[in-house]
């Protein structure tokens, strides 16, 4: 880069939990059509997973990349495989602490985890899509477990990038502690994966707005991009669907679908220092 030249400003735009239900496979699809929807992440065990690949199939333009499940959620393998990870029903431990301290002190569950991430990465390589990137649902991809197992058995399906959920401070507020642990554990973990010859975002917008990133939130972070690659994420859906997440009970679905294809933000995501991208592209 030469003395004065500008970064530009590239941005991913990424919709969470591709696969979880109909409206969120039809806002994706629509929002990547007619909006500034560049990414989205599948739930290989999601109920309209198959729906979301069918969909993905005729959006080639649309970067898909893997929503590894490990909390909060249904596991791709029968309950039989991984007992230590799932309770009655067949679910993942809704508790993150909880879970977090099992998958790093327990090498039983260990074992088992290792094997349903590996089962989650099988799944999205029989779809025939490629794979843009890998996350975790509610970032448990930065659990050094978890992080640990990503990298090692993505290797073995062609994983080029990840996320890294850090979301800078804004209107000039001083970072917390907890904001100061998460940046160091972080830059730790982008060392790790700069070792391993992963790209990814340096910046993520979305975290503290999850399920309300409406129109005023998006003609914000549009307005005050920085230069480099950011990453902003929602979690669009066309309408509700029966079994949401209690934890999602306030999230604003609807107008997060309807902020991606508004035509302001539209035509600020436009602007010739701004570039929309996918982890592919970095």
């Amino acid at each position: 880069m030469g003395t004065g030249e500008r970064r530009l400003k590239r941005l991913i735009v990424t919709a969470d939990d591709f696969g979880i239900s109909v409206p969120v496979n039809e806002a994706v699809e629509s929002a990547h059509k007619d909006g500034i929807l560049t990414t989205t992440c599948l739930m290989v065990a999601g109920d309209a997973a198959p729906d979301a690949v069918a969909r993905a199939k005729r959006l080639p333009s649309l970067a898909v990349g893997l929503h590894v499940v490990t909390v909060c959620g249904r596991p791709i393998l029968p309950p039989g495989k991984i007992p230590d990870l799932v309770d009655e029903a067949g679910n993942f431990d809704k508790n993150l602490v909880r879970a977090g301290f099992r998958y790093f002190f327990l090498p039983r569950v260990r074992r088992q985890l290792e094997l349903e991430i590996r089962a989650q990465f099988a799944a999205f390589a029989a779809t025939g899509l490629s794979l843009d990137h890998v996350n975790a649902h509610n970032h448990m991809h930065i659990h050094p477990t978890i992080f640990a197992m990503i990298i090692r058995i993505g290797r073995e399906y062609g994983l080029c990038a990840v996320r890294f959920p850090w979301e800078p401070p804004t209107n000039g507020k001083r970072r917390s502690m907890g904001d100061a642990f998460l940046g160091i554990w972080l830059s730790m973990m982008k060392r790790r994966a700069s070792r391993a010859g992963l790209r990814f975002n340096e910046r993520m917008y979305g975290l503290r707005a999850s399920g309300h990133m409406d129109r005023e939130h998006w003609m914000a972070i549009l307005a005050n991009l920085p230069d480099g690659v950011s990453e902003a994420v929602g979690h669009p859906a066309t309408g509700r669907w029966e079994g949401i997440d209690p934890a999602a009970h306030d999230y604003r679905f609807e107008a997060e679908y309807k902020a991606l294809i508004d035509g302001d933000v539209r035509e600020l995501a436009a602007r010739p220092d701004i570039e929309l991208i996918s982890f592919r592209d970095i």
